[in-house]
C-alpha cells in the first residue's frame, strides 16, 4: 500500500506484545511519544482505529489484520535477508503456531522435527483448545494453526489433516468402583471427569449428547495438559475423553479401559495457514500434512 510504513505496524506490535506504551517505547529505544505518534500515523492512513487504548491496550479488527500482515512480511524478511546478505544469518526465523494440545502430545512434534532440526527456527506454539486455535491466526499472532473447523479465513486455506477418535476411558479400578454396573446416567452423576479449560465443552457435550444429563450437571477437573488427562486416567483420579493414538499403549497393556465401547466421538483436524506462502512456510506445511495424514486415520 502506498505510504505504509512498517514501523508504525511495528509500534502497534509492540504495544500489544508488551501490553503498553511505556514498555514499547522501552522495547523500540524510542520515546512514548514516537511509538504514539507512529500508531495515529497509521490510523490516519487507515482511516480507522488500529488500537483499543484500555489496559492492556488490543488490536481492532482493523489492527489484528494489520499486525497479521506485519508478521507475514517479518518472516519473509528474515527468509530472505541472509541469502543477500550472508552475514546476518545467524538470525533464526521466528515462527508461531496455534496448536490443540492433543495434536502437540501426539504427532505435531515428530511432524515438525525435522524442520527444526535443518533449519535454523524460533518456535513459538501457542497452546488452545481446538475449537479457538482459528482465533490466532485470525488476529495475526500465528502463520499457521491445527483447528477442527473445516471452513478457511478469507486469504487463508485449509487442509485436511485426518480423524482423531476420542475414547471415554478410566483406570481398571475407577471403572470397578463407579461403573461396575456400566455406564449409566446415575453413575455418571458421581463419577469425575476431566475438561482442558473452562471453555472446554466437549466432556460435558459427550455426556449430555449419549446420557441425556443437562450441561452443568457433572463433576470435572480442569486440567490444561492433555498428557495429564492421560496421567489422571492411569492414576484412578478421573474418567477422560482421550484420543485413541494417545493411548494405545495403556489400553493394549490394560492400564486404562474403554468404559464406553460403543461410544466414541471423532473430530476431523485441519491447517489453516495463509494461501500466499513461499520458502519456509510452504515446506513446513508440506512436512505437517504429510506426516499428520500418515499417523491419522483417513
Amino acid at each position: 500500500m502506498r505510504g505504509l510504513d512498517y514501523r508504525w505496524i511495528e509500534a502497534l506490535d509492540a504495544v500489544i506484545s508488551q501490553r503498553g506504551f511505556e514498555r514499547a517505547a522501552e522495547h523500540l529505544c524510542i520515546t512514548q511519544s514516537a511509538v504514539s505518534q507512529r500508531i495515529k500515523q497509521l490510523e490516519k492512513l487507515m482511516a480507522q482505529p488500529m488500537l483499543v487504548r484500555e489496559q492492556p491496550p488490543r488490536p481492532t479488527p482493523a489492527g489484528q489484520k494489520m499486525l497479521g500482515l506485519y508478521r507475514r512480511v517479518r518472516l519473509l524478511e528474515q527468509e530472505l535477508l541472509p541469502e543477500i546478505t550472508p552475514d546476518d544469518s545467524s538470525q533464526p526465523l521466528s515462527v508461531s503456531l496455534a496448536t490443540n494440545a492433543d495434536s502437540l502430545a501426539t504427532w505435531l512434534l515428530p511432524a515438525l522435527s525435522p524442520l527444526l532440526k535443518s533449519r535454523r527456527i524460533a518456535l513459538n506454539l501457542l497452546v488452545e483448545d481446538e475449537a479457538r486455535t482459528l482465533d490466532k491466526l485470525r488476529s495475526g499472532e500465528v502463520v499457521g494453526a491445527i483447528s477442527m473447523e473445516a471452513s478457511s479465513l478469507p486469504g487463508c486455506m485449509a487442509d485436511y489433516l485426518g480423524r482423531v477418535d476420542f475414547l471415554c476411558v478410566a483406570s481398571p479400578d475407577f471403572a470397578n468402583k463407579y461403573f461396575a454396573g456400566g455406564v449409566t446416567r446415575d453413575r455418571l452423576l458421581a463419577a469425575p471427569g476431566v475438561a482442558f479449560d473452562q471453555h472446554d465443552d466437549m466432556h460435558e457435550r459427550f455426556v449430555h449428547q449419549h446420557f441425556n444429563l443437562p450441561l452443568g450437571s457433572v463433576v470435572t477437573h480442569t486440567v490444561r495438559s492433555s498428557e495429564a488427562f492421560v496421567r489422571m486416567a492411569v492414576e484412578g483420579i478421573a474418567y477422560c475423553l482421550i484420543p485413541r493414538i494417545q493411548i494405545q499403549q495403556e489400553l493394549d497393556s490394560g492400564m486404562l479401559v474403554n468404559v464406553t465401547p460403543e461410544i466414541f466421538l471423532t473430530r476431523r483436524m485441519y491447517w489453516h495457514h495463509w494461501a500466499l506462502e513461499s520458502g519456509l512456510l510452504t515446506e513446513l506445511s508440506q512436512q505437517l500434512t504429510a506426516c499428520a495424514r500418515n499417523v491419522l486415520p483417513q
